[in-house]
């Protein structure tokens, strides 16, 4: 059996690549998008805009400039793993029904109230230590609003699916 290659996103590589470069002008301008509908600060344009596609949607540009502030706020990238596992991650240090509930927030966020959310937990992550896949982030947001809810699934599969196993080892 073959494993899956993925190929990190261009967008992510671009911002991965500003990170590498310590390009703190850039990732500055990119952190002026935090909290901001998308387009409002533009000082973002030059590094966001060249990734759009000429037919876009709103909600495409929204991801895009959500992504684009969120990195730049806490740009450390994980190369596995998606925001249920981080979350899960970040409960391994106690206060497990906070998380649990800011987590479950998290996925009952509609499109246009995820910028929120993801800014709460972005930051809870980093103040933790916890690495983001931010390729996998981008890809999730983009599915996001699926009918099927497959992204908050399998983000709920993975924080939750280990927690038994970890109170059954802490009992031992």
């Amino acid at each position: 059996m073959t494993e899956k290659i993925v190929e990190t996103h261009p967008f992510i590589a671009y911002l991965q690549s500003l990170a590498e470069k310590d390009d703190r002008g850039a990732l500055a301008a990119l952190r002026r998008g935090l909290g901001q509908p998308p387009g409002s600060a533009a000082e973002m344009f030059r590094y966001v805009e060249p990734w759009l596609p000429e037919r876009r949607f709103a909600g495409l540009e929204l991801i895009y400039y959500l992504i684009a502030s969120l990195f730049a706020y806490y740009p450390e990238s994980a190369g596995a793993g998606n925001m249920g596992t981080h979350m899960r991650q970040a409960s391994t240090e106690g206060g497990e029904e906070a998380i649990e509930r800011r987590f479950t927030a998290l996925l009952a966020a509609d499109l246009e109230d995820l910028p929120g959310y993801l800014r709460q937990a972005v930051s809870f992550l980093r103040s933790k230590n916890v690495l983001i896949n931010w390729d996998q982030l981008l890809r999730d947001i983009q599915d996001w609003d699926r009918e099927d809810r497959r992204v908050q699934k399998h983000w709920a599969s993975a924080f939750w699916s280990k927690q038994p196993q970890a109170a059954n080892n802490a009992n031992q």
